[in-house]
């Protein structure tokens, strides 16, 4: 199988170097053509454009910032869509608004191609190493297909239904991720507010009732200083903005949504666009003068997930 990716950010170059590593024939395209790089030099093919790449592949996937982005890039005169062929596979791997996927894949399903959505969760340091979850919305018979690539990219692989499915599922989950990161700066302050070890408290909340993937991964950037996760505050009002917009067109008068996007409003303008997403708590540092920081936690996240090649690949078909 032939693989183009478009798209080398944060999560897309991890992603496209798994499926290098596993031997995949692999086109690369990226407005930052130092970020295609690495890949060029361990034997890929440059796209001079995405119809070019279209036209070459078996399966072309994107994985971009925005969904304005990902339609430009499939709906350019040199998109996409201008150089797929019947057969080939389009993979939306970006987090993006399940509406407009449907749109995309109606054009893509126009022209004889085959769509699919399966955007990623847990993180790039489970993308680096091919231990990533990965929701997948397509018809049975394009998810076989595009299994083996997959496969390359994540460890948990479920399929959740048509086109679109895999979308609202991310939105949900992404949301779910920033509430809880959000009262995770709370829960962590207030602890260390009332006298309490923050390496202890972290420990406690691990074994709890009160623990989380975000807890497990986040809590961890935020003890130590870092606070980079390689996901940004303009991420995250993305994300939530998607999930708000979900919610409305459901008839779901959702009262946590809103507050937690106003948060993470509030931290891009004082922080920046750019500045990584556990840094909310700067907030509550600011708001109480104490600092969130634990003496001697890891530099980097630990995470005990296997990495793949080697990991045993586990495959859900679900809807």
């Amino acid at each position: 199988m032939k693989v183009g990716f478009i798209g080398l950010g944060n999560v897309g170059g991890k992603l496209a170097g798994s499926l290098q590593r596993n031997g995949f024939e692999l086109w690369v395209r990226d407005l930052d053509a130092a970020a295609a790089r690495p890949f060029l030099e361990a034997g890929a093919r440059w796209a001079e454009s995405p119809a070019e790449m279209a036209a070459a592949v078996d399966l072309v996937v994107t994985c971009l910032p925005s969904p304005a982005a990902s339609a430009a890039v499939m709906e350019a005169d040199d998109g996409v869509l201008a150089g797929l062929e019947a057969g080939t596979i389009w993979a939306e791997m970006s987090t993006t608004d399940s509406e407009e996927v449907r749109r995309l894949g109606a054009l893509v399903a126009a022209r004889g191609g085959e769509p699919m959505d399966c955007p990623v969760s847990g993180g790039c340091h489970r993308a680096a190493t091919g231990n990533i979850s990965i929701f997948v919305g397509a018809e049975r018979a394009t998810f076989e297909r595009a299994l083996p690539a997959i496969s390359a990219m994540g460890r948990d692989i479920l399929h959740v239904g048509p086109l679109g499915a895999a979308s609202v599922l991310k939105v949900v989950t992404n949301y779910l991720a920033s509430v809880h990161l959000a009262a995770l700066g709370e829960a962590m302050m207030v602890a260390r507010q009332a006298g309490m070890d923050l390496n202890t408290t972290f420990e406690a909340i691990r074994i709890s009732s009160g623990n989380s993937f975000v807890h497990e991964t986040e809590s961890q950037v935020i003890l130590n200083g870092s606070r980079n996760i390689n996901f940004t505050m303009d991420l995250v009002v993305k994300d939530m903005s998607l999930f708000d917009g979900l919610a409305e067109r459901a008839g779901v008068p959702c009262e946590i949504a809103p507050l937690v996007l106003e948060i993470f409003k509030d931290g891009q303008a004082r922080y920046g666009e750019r500045a990584w997403s556990p840094g909310i708590v700067r907030r509550l540092e600011e708001a109480c003068g104490a600092e969130l920081s634990a003496p001697g936690f890891p530099a980097e996240i630990v995470d005990d997930g296997p990495e793949v090649p080697g990991a045993e690949v586990v495959v859900r078909r679900g809807g």
